[in-house]
């Protein structure tokens, strides 16, 4: 439905000019509301607080909620409060947002005013909206939204509280806490949604996983090698992975102790880490079954860095392009597959030769493809243990390799080992 159909069916309801509401709601969705949030606001606005139906539904449970809901009334245990600014219809506005629960499951939650929740409160939240959210049902409480402090409290199969290891952190998670170690750090002047704005960004790290961060308030206890503990972050998405973030509603403090740390990546299966969504630094094993088009000696668009074919780069047009060596790996250890991809330091060590070798071996052959040949006939059907950032979006799930090394282990010795772990 169009933004000018939910208008007049809005209007229809609420008995109010058509073209007035139109305006309000192009308005919000254009400092992107969501539509179905934007008709709700609308709707207190014009004094009509419901949902579709003008009526508050009443839940009995959590996992009874759905997108189709307007608004309802539920009883739920607060696992988690974050906070932090977003810039909304224009202007900054601080929100607060965490997750709810009870014994069927959880839901998120934003509260666009401090009802002074505490993780651990038990709430009947009355009057609360509903929205979709990456597909799942989401409460929204407002200024027609009722919080009541409930004097028993609800047990909930749920850890209450923010804290979590690395590895368990997935993008969407608010209110955040993490004891960590800087790994990597820069400080950055980036063009911000006011002016220059400077920035930390680097690397997290603790002893299960690593994720990078951002750092929008810039803390004096965040450097390079130091151990912190970071409170109230929430997490995005940042080239597939999770990435954390710290803004002036966090907390950052030192630590006395070191913050232990892995020197490896996040082992996993294949199908365990493309089921996760993307993962920082991983580390999984699989045989190579292919190569695929786009290896070996490639040519790149010299303002983009994009491979480019017959001389045409998708954004810059006819280009003269420059060499450079790439292989995409599939990789299979039977839950799954990932596609490799393997730089150019990496691609010489598979290829057993350099850029120069590679011309050489196009211009005798006057084929370029005979280096993907090449490389197909050394690498396909062995085993490789291969590490870098994943990530996994509606083109499938890539591996952005920094190692990629051959599998030498004698299948008994390997046995052996996995007999061991299983007895200890």
């Amino acid at each position: 439905m169009t933004v000018d159909e939910r208008a007049e069916e809005l209007a229809s309801d609420l008995g109010v000019d058509k073209e007035e509401v139109k305006e309000d709601l192009e308005n919000l969705v254009e400092y992107s509301v969501p539509i179905d949030e934007a008709v709700q606001s609308l709707r207190r606005k014009y004094g009509d607080g419901g949902g579709d139906s003008g009526s508050t539904l009443s839940k009995e449970s959590i996992d009874e909620i759905t997108t189709a809901d307007g608004n309802v009334t539920v009883t739920a245990r607060v696992l988690n409060v974050g906070k932090r600014s977003i810039r909304y219809q224009g202007s900054d506005q601080v929100i607060y947002e965490g997750v709810l629960a009870d014994e069927s499951g959880t839901i998120d939650y934003t509260a666009w005013q401090d009802f002074g929740l505490s993780p651990g409160d038990t709430i009947t939240a009355g009057n609360a909206g509903v929205r979709e959210w990456d597909g799942s049902p989401e409460l929204n409480l407002g200024e027609s939204t009722s919080v009541a402090f409930e004097e028993e409290t609800l047990d909930v199969p749920y850890d209450v509280g923010g804290e979590a290891d690395l590895v368990e952190i997935e993008t969407g998670d608010r209110g955040v806490d993490a004891e960590v170690r800087v790994a990597e750090v820069e400080r950055r002047t980036i063009d911000g949604r006011d002016g220059e704005t400077e920035i930390l960004s680097g690397v997290l790290a603790d002893e299960t996983a690593k994720l990078p961060f951002t750092d929008w308030d810039p803390h004096p206890e965040i450097e390079e090698g130091a151990s912190v503990r970071v409170e109230n972050t929430y997490v995005r998405e940042y080239r597939g992975v999770p990435s954390i973030n710290v803004s002036e509603f966090s907390t950052v403090e030192s630590l006395s102790e070191p913050v232990a740390v892995s020197e490896r990546g996040t082992r996993l299966s294949i199908g365990d880490a493309v089921e996760a969504g993307g993962v920082y630094d991983v580390e999984t094993v699989g045989h190579v079954i292919s190569i695929r088009d786009g290896s070996g000696l490639v040519q790149r668009c010299p303002e983009c860095g994009r491979v480019i074919q017959k001389g045409q780069c998708r954004t810059h047009g006819e280009v003269d392009g420059e060499d450079d060596l790439r292989v995409k790996a599939i990789l299979d250890d039977g839950t799954g597959t990932v596609t490799a991809v393997l730089g150019d330091e990496l691609t010489e060590q598979v290829y057993g030769g350099d850029l120069e070798d590679a011309r050489d071996q196009a211009r005798e052959a006057m084929d370029q493809t005979v280096v993907a040949d090449s490389i197909r006939e050394r690498v396909v059907g062995r085993e490789y243990r291969v590490r870098g950032h994943l990530s996994v979006d509606e083109y499938g799930a890539n591996l952005d390799a920094s190692s990629f090394d051959e599998v030498a282990d004698e299948p008994a010795d390997r046995a052996a080992d996995l007999l061991s772990e299983v007895n200890v």
